[in-house]
């Protein structure tokens, strides 16, 4: 049996032919479907990916390799850059899937429940966890919406967790609560300077910054963040909890940036986009959040009417999965239904869609390098950028016949059908295993953080966050 024929039975273990990987070896993906997200080769059937000291050196048919190259067969199969997910709180990943009925009241009341019970371990087993599933997944680049370091002990936790995972990264340093003198009191300071001294490294740092009701109470911690040229990301237009006299002041603080992300911003006025357009900031839409869970309808419209740069996220696995393929669905899905719904509504039919699977396979991966400053660097495969690159199968019954490459990522691809994911250069994941990553280790750990979590806030407690009282009526 061919070791590069992807039709070998694989499943996700760990630790795949860990020695035949090594870093710093050549790679060459051979015969693969590039859709290189990059507007001038566009899509290219039978070609070639030739990787060299973590950068794509060259994308064409028959490319000749150095000696020793590791050869991969594509045989045919979609090769699409990494996909970016730009806000996911990774420090709850033990807690998966125990909101699947709550809405955004219930999540708040539970992390006021959960939250002082969380040890530096806890956050660790959540941000380890959290990398090894974004690799899994073929998200190459996480931004870790980390507010949940209540202290420095928790942060560093988080720090050393996802710079365990050789996956790219962006830790966005936060707290809960209206307290901002964290930002100046020297703490991001510290942190900064310890862990983050090289802007080419695999984990970056960014701020999450969330305003408080008193909005001039942020204004110190803003003008820290400008200084320290440190990019800012915070939830915005979240109905009852903020809206656009946040956008208003942020903007009037010049704290609008094309460095600044805003996450969901699905309950804003058309002023409000007016002025995040003229900024140039970008939006994350996390579709699956915002449609279960009541911060607004994702705006994807609206981004679209103002020119509004869009990248998309996961939010939490507390709900949803960690699923790229189903956010990209998630995301078309509603603002295709909503066009319906308001043609309807006037008595007229849609003849075409604007909103196109191209626009979406763009958001989750050149859109989220764009959001993070890193398009120079990550987001579609054109040589002389970092090789993160994600190759799916040819076999699987969902990935037969491919017709449509585009389209068929967006509708018909999901997590099971990826075969190997890199990361600038390095193979993490081969013919559905991971390689060199210990993913027993991080279930044991996430299940041990689970239990303790459980434990501390008592069994009546945990079965009321599981089955939340639901509205009558």
């Amino acid at each position: 049996m061919n070791a590069d024929d992807p039709t070998t039975p694989h499943g996700l273990t760990g630790s795949h032919d860990p020695d035949r990987f090594p870093a710093g070896r050549p790679l060459l993906i051979r015969g693969a479907t590039v859709v290189t997200m990059d507007t001038g080769p566009g899509i290219l059937p039978d070609t070639d990916v030739l990787v060299t000291d973590g950068t794509i050196a060259a994308v064409g048919p028959h490319l000749s390799a150095p000696h020793g190259t590791a050869v991969i067969e594509a045989h045919g199969a979609p090769l699409i850059p990494g996909f970016v997910d730009t806000h996911r709180h990774m420090w709850q990943s033990a807690l998966r899937g125990l909101g699947v009925d709550w809405t955004l009241t219930n999540y708040m009341a539970a992390l006021g429940q959960l939250l002082p019970h969380f040890r530096p371990e806890d956050v660790y087993a959540g941000n380890h966890l959290g990398m090894v599933e974004a690799v899994a997944d073929g998200v190459t680049t996480v931004v870790d919406w980390s507010h949940g370091c209540s202290t420095p002990a928790h942060a560093d936790a988080a720090v050393d967790a996802l710079m365990s995972v050789p996956g790219r990264a962006r830790w966005a340093y936060g707290r809960i609560g209206p307290d901002l003198s964290w930002v100046t009191g020297g703490e991001v300071d510290r942190i900064r300077a310890a862990r983050f001294s090289a802007d080419d490294q695999l984990v970056t740092m960014q701020l999450a910054l969330d305003l408080p009701p008193d909005l001039s109470a942020a204004d110190a911690a803003l003008s820290h963040a400008a200084k320290q040229a440190l990019p800012v990301t915070t939830h915005a237009g979240v109905f009852g909890i903020v809206g656009d006299a946040a956008v208003a002041h942020l903007a009037r603080r010049d704290a609008l940036s094309p460095s600044t992300t805003l996450v969901h911003a699905a309950s804003l006025s058309d002023d409000s986009y007016r002025r995040i357009a003229d900024s140039g900031a970008c939006l994350s839409l996390s579709a699956e959040s915002e449609l279960n869970a009541g911060q607004g309808y994702p705006p994807t419209g609206a981004a679209r009417r103002f020119g509004i740069p869009l990248s998309l996220s996961m939010d939490t696995v507390v709900w949803w999965s960690g699923d790229m393929f189903s956010a990209m669905r998630s995301t078309l899905s509603a603002e295709r239904g909503l066009v319906f719904l308001q043609a309807h509504a006037r008595g007229e039919q849609v003849s075409s869609h604007d909103l196109r699977a191209a626009d979406v396979l763009r958001y989750a991966t050149l859109g989220g390098a764009e959001a993070l400053g890193l398009a120079d660097r990550i987001g579609s495969i054109t040589p002389g950028k970092c090789a993160d690159l994600v190759l799916l199968r040819a076999d699987t019954p969902s990935m037969t016949p491919v017709n449509n490459p585009v389209g068929h990522l967006v509708f018909q691809a999901g997590r099971g059908d990826i075969d190997t994911v890199v990361v600038n250069g390095r193979v993490l994941k081969h013919r559905g295993e991971l390689t060199g990553i210990d993913l027993r280790r991080a279930r044991r750990q996430a299940e041990a953080s689970r239990d303790h979590l459980r434990g501390a806030v008592g069994e009546a407690a945990w079965q009321n966050l599981v089955d939340p009282p639901g509205a009558t009526g």
